[in-house]
Parts: C-alpha cells; structure tokens; sequence
C-alpha cells in the first residue's frame, strides 16, 4: 500500500441487508398520478392528483372542510386584501350559499376592497401614481363611510363586521356589486364577519372622520365575537387563512388562548394557510403552534401550508368543495346526534 494514513477504508462484505419488499417506504405507485382522458369531471381530475406532498396536504384540507361540513362543525375563513382584489368574493359567497363557511375574519385591507367593491364596482388604486401628490387613500367615500360605520357600530353595540353589512344592504347598490361583495353576501344570510385593524394602516385612518375610540371599540367587540367563534370550532372545526401575513394569524393565535384558557381544550381541529410565500406568523401561529399537541401528548389536530396564489388555490379549492371531493371513505358515518348515541351506546 502506498497510502500514508493509519486508517484504511471499511470492507463491506459483511454489511447486513434485507429485502425490498420488506421495507416501509414513503412512495408507492398507489400514490401516483393517473392521467385523465378527454371531458374528464373535474372530480376525477381531482382524484388523479398524486398522493404526495402538496396534493396529499391539498386533499386532507379539503376533507377535513368537507367532514366539517357533514357533521356540524365549524368552518372559519381568514382572508386578507388580496383575495378580494383578486376577485375571488364571489366564490366566496357561494361557499356560504353551499354551507362551507360558518364565519369570515376580515383583516383592515380587507373590509376596504369588498366595501369599495360594492359600493363602485372597482377597487385597488395605483398607488404609486398618488403617493407622490399626497393623494393616495384619500378617495372621499372610502374614509367617510367606513369611518362612519365604525362610529354606528359603536354606538349600537354591534361589531364593525355587521355594522358594514348593514350599511351596505341598506344602500341601492347596483345588483352585480352587491352580489360581488363578501360583506353583503355575509350579512343576507347571517354568517358573522368579524373586522381586526391595527390602527394606522388602512387608509380610512388617515381621515379626518377618523376616531381612534370608535375604531378600537368596534374591532374589539369584533375581537371577543372571533373569540367566540373559535371556541364553537371544539371539536372538529377548521380555521383557514387565506392572504393575511401578519394580522390575522396573530388574531387567531390569541383566541385559541383565550378560549383554552377559559377551559376549552380545542382539539381537535384543523388549520390551513394558503399564501404565495409562507411567512413566519401564519406558519407558526396557524399551522403549527395551535395544532400541537397537548401536555397529555395528544396530537388529533393537524395544519397545512398551502403555497400557491390565491387567484388559482382558491378557486381550485371552491371547486373541489362544490364538486364534493374527495367523497368520505365506505363504512364512515357523520357524527351526528344520534351517531354519538349510538357509539355510546357500544361502549358501555
């Protein structure tokens, strides 16, 4: 040998193996994707997606949406600015017509696309055209209505969410913008949509209608009404959120400790977030910190990140709840009233 090192490599040959077949393996063809032929429904599409990574997470949102639904639970949507700027509202609204949405949190950007969106029919300025003259969010309508609407809620003792609501159906607004708007859709059949504002950061602040007390009043009542919210999701419920980095995840992160402090265990449950880039707070504050497991060491709960845009996630989505995928398994049963009896029953 001419090698100047004291270690010489490791002979191989008594290396221990096993069979193939034997082996527990993270992919298997039963996961793969199947093509689909010509006029295929969008059901089987769905159905031949691959088992794996994101298509498997993708399949077990939407399950766990449609088991919600099937069985009471529920269903809670966090959606920030970008959803209704990308004009998914009315998918939205016909989520809540179908019965997948029990509740709505809006972030502040929110609330102001949907109510311009209703009330002109447009949305979303060029900010950079007027920032330079100091005309940016400075649309008349917008910071006086919302800000009057926040002083009504306050004063009737109702949530910003309703109180928008209200104003909008109150109006003559033109029919396809109502039908657009995820407030007024809301409002008519009832489902509560809860407002959270950081002060400062929408455009309606900058006004001179603008008052710090109402507005805190009226996100605050909207604040304990989610709180309320997320505490019907025990057990079984789903929080999804869609579009809001920073505001929402830390919204729903202090309810869940709100309602676990007051004695409800929350668990289990299921949480999304759906973002073109997954950032720190919906990543820790909705996947992960929320559905971890319990000092007793119960993990029931589950979260996913969903990276996608919300122009193509969503409707993707909508879709998949509207088409009934994916179907619940042969031999399981909703747990109904009576399913729960029964078990009870069987486990005396």
């Amino acid at each position: 040998m001419n090698t100047v090192y004291q270690v010489q490599p490791l002979t191989l040959g008594d290396i221990a193996t096993y069979p193939l077949a034997s082996r527990k393996s993270k992919v298997s063809i039963a996961d793969f994707a199947k093509p689909v032929t010509k006029n295929v429904s969008f059901a089987d599409f769905l159905q031949s997606l691959p088992g794996i990574l994101a298509a498997g997470d993708f399949r077990g949102v939407v399950g766990a949406i449609q088991q919600a639904k099937r069985e009471g639970r529920t269903i809670v949507w966090g959606i920030g600015g970008h959803v209704i700027k990308t004009g998914l509202g009315p998918l939205l609204a016909d989520l809540m017509r179908r019965g997948f949405v029990s509740a709505i949190a809006m972030n502040g950007a929110a609330l102001i696309h949907d109510f311009e969106i209703a009330l002109a029919g447009q949305t979303s300025e060029d900010v950079e055209a007027g920032i330079s003259e100091g005309k940016f969010g400075m649309s008349m309508e917008t910071g006086l209505f919302l800000n009057q609407i926040a002083s009504s809620a306050s004063f009737s003792g109702i949530g910003y969410g309703e109180a928008a609501g209200k104003f909008l159906t109150g109006r003559r607004l033109l029919q396809q913008n109502g039908q657009a708007s995820v407030l007024c859709s809301a409002y008519n059949l009832r489902i509560p949509v809860t407002v959270h504002l950081a002060i400062g950061t929408d455009i309606p602040h900058m006004h001179p209608a603008a008052d710090g007390a109402t507005l805190g009043a009226a996100t605050h009542h909207d604040f304990r009404l989610f709180c309320a919210l997320v505490k019907q999701m025990h057990p079984g419920g789903v929080y999804l959120n869609w579009g809001s980095a920073v505001v929402l995840p830390e919204i729903f992160l202090k309810a869940v400790s709100v309602v676990r402090n007051l004695g409800v265990a929350l668990r289990p449950i299921t949480t999304a977030n759906f973002d073109f880039i997954q950032h720190y707070r919906p990543l820790q504050n909705v996947v992960k910190r929320p559905t971890a497991p319990s000092d007793k060491g119960r993990a029931d709960s589950k979260g996913y990140a969903i990276t996608g845009h919300h122009e193509i996630l969503f409707p993707l989505v909508a879709a998949a709840l509207a088409s009934g995928w994916p179907r619940p398994q042969a031999g399981t049963q909703p747990k109904t009233r009576l399913n729960k009896k029964k078990a009870a029953r069987k486990s005396k």
